[in-house]
């Protein structure tokens, strides 16, 4: 009834829609109504995902995937002149269980706190420990730091924030945000020492090393200065024309939008509707459905402090919030700690002594913070398609700690 009259209709999201087990089918869904309204490719309407921070926003754009496209092999083979690997690599979960079994032994993170960001904790822990090698490329120490493979490395490298006069030139590094803009991030503050690398300048020195004359790309020239490094990028990613001069306009521009442009990627050009069937998600009678969710003072697996105004919780983030008729049906009261239990596929996972905190969240349901309770998360569990991990759909029982 809301949208009858409506053609203007922007439907923003994130995490509460792609960490179901059916959030490509729900996301489709929502992209079905924008066409039946004809609600895309116009001023003011569209699709809005919000799909993360800008200084890793623009991974996909740049081809960091485990399935690339022979289009991008192929400009990439053409440009830089060798044979690119046509195997397809490992996504999040699947190199956890990859390094799990062994079949993967050296793990290297650009950034991050994968131990805290990944689900199973306890499964992802142990996949790190079974590593050969573990190198971490890092701005801050951080808890995966602690849990590593046989040999380990930690690379302190510059912020983002930080001023960059690699190559003797002050440097700037172009992100890509939330709304498909790619604009330049250059640093302002001092850096804590004068012995910190970049990371393109530790990435070009770690090639060399490891490569030496193998090596067919000229990583001296990308270590000397970034626009190098623009320039090649332009030759392999469509919609990088003129980047360095783009780049450097304030406000920055924007990549190709086939919405925008009215002309889709299908054999017809035209966009295509999606059917799927209505999943219901079952639950047992003693069970709840528990969301993780994050606070206001925290960004990603960083938490600044243990208060949450969005919530009203303050100085504890071990909680569990639980609507006042599923506590009557528990004998729980307020404040009460409990265990929590997970069981899929038969696996049990308990995260001890949470506080059960009384909130108007809908029966049946829960909320914990992130990433507290991914040791509850099962790393079976992922959507269909994407293979994301399901943190917002985890069946639990709850239990009195002793």
């Amino acid at each position: 009834e809301i949208l009858k009259n409506k053609t203007k209709i922007i439907t923003a999201w994130s995490m509460g829609l792609t960490q179901h087990k059916n959030s490509v089918s729900t996301i489709q869904e929502v992209v079905n109504l924008h066409l039946l309204k004809g609600s895309i490719g116009k001023p003011g309407a569209g699709l809005c995902p919000v799909r993360g921070h800008s200084n890793v926003q623009g991974d996909r754009t740049m081809g960091i995937n485990e399935h690339p496209t022979e289009k991008f092999l192929n400009r990439l083979e053409n440009v830089f002149g060798f044979t690119v690997p046509r195997k397809d690599g490992y996504d999040v979960v699947n190199s956890i269980k990859a390094m799990n079994s062994g079949n993967a032994k050296v793990f290297l993170g650009m950034g991050g706190n994968f131990l805290s960001a990944t689900p199973d904790t306890g499964f992802t822990a142990a996949a790190l420990r079974n590593c050969v090698l573990t190198i971490h490329v890092s701005t801050k120490l951080n808890r995966s730091h602690l849990v590593h493979g046989k040999e380990a490395l930690i690379l302190p490298v510059l912020s983002r924030s930080d001023r960059d006069g690699s190559g003797g030139v002050s440097q700037f590094v172009s992100c890509e945000n939330s709304m498909g803009v790619v604009q330049s991030s250059e640093g302002v503050l001092k850096p804590v020492s004068g012995k910190l690398l970049s990371e393109p300048v530790l990435v070009c020195r770690l090639a060399k090393a490891v490569l030496k004359e193998k090596s067919v790309i000229n990583w001296n020239l990308y270590e000397k200065h970034y626009d190098n490094i623009r320039d090649a990028i332009e030759k392999v990613i469509p919609g990088f024309e003129n980047y360095n001069e783009r780049v450097r306009k304030p406000g920055g521009f924007y990549l190709p939008n086939s919405a925008r442009e009215q002309k889709f990627d299908t054999k017809t050009n035209k966009a295509h509707f999606n059917i799927y069937p209505v999943n219901k998600w079952e639950l047992n009678e003693d069970e709840l459905v528990m969301i993780t969710v994050r606070s206001h003072d925290q960004f990603n697996t960083t938490i600044y402090g243990l208060d949450d105004r969005y919530r009203g919780i303050k100085g504890s983030r071990r909680v569990i919030l639980l609507n006042k008729k599923d506590m009557e049906r528990r004998d729980l009261k307020d404040k009460d700690v409990i265990n929590i239990i997970s069981n899929y596929n038969g696996q049990r996972r308990i995260a001890r002594k949470f506080i059960a905190v009384e909130y108007p969240i809908t029966e049946y349901c829960a909320a914990t913070y992130y990433p507290e309770t991914n040791v509850l998360v099962s790393i079976d569990s992922v959507a269909e398609k994407s293979n994301t991990p399901v943190f917002k759909t985890v069946n639990i029982t709850l239990e009195k700690a002793l």
